[in-house]
């Protein structure tokens, strides 16, 4: 039986569907206090009940990508503000291998601000 989180995935073409069902995978095991819920009808990764994360797909590139929540306080070369002031994304080529240690190194920098207080939880 599938729900609502995994019809997102589910209902995406490949090869981005298991890309992102991979992005998705990563994310949820970078920490255990890490849960999945749906927002904007876009998957969200929140932190202590706080979102950091969002998986989607650009609908001119049509090429997966992490919505990076607090991306201003970030900083990788790969991530991109395009016309953000407060978000960055990460592009995924769903025909490559995933740049396991750029995600890793975000999403760590991404989860240190939760974990340091830089942006506060409920």
């Amino acid at each position: 039986m599938t729900d609502e989180k995994d019809n997102f995935y589910l209902t995406q073409p490949e090869p981005n569907k298991s890309c992102l069902l991979v992005m998705r995978d990563i994310v949820l095991h970078m920490d255990g206090q890490i849960t999945e819920t749906r927002k904007y009808g876009m998957p969200c990764f929140c932190y202590k009940g706080k979102a950091f994360c969002y998986l989607w797909v650009d609908k001119k590139s049509n090429e997966p990508y992490f919505l990076m929540v607090e991306g201003k306080h970030l900083h990788h070369p790969e991530l991109e503000t395009g016309n953000r002031s407060r978000m960055k994304i990460f592009r995924v080529n769903p025909k490559k291998d995933l740049p396991i240690r750029a995600i890793d190194l975000i999403m760590n920098q991404a989860l240190d601000l939760y974990r340091n207080g830089t942006v506060k939880l409920k």
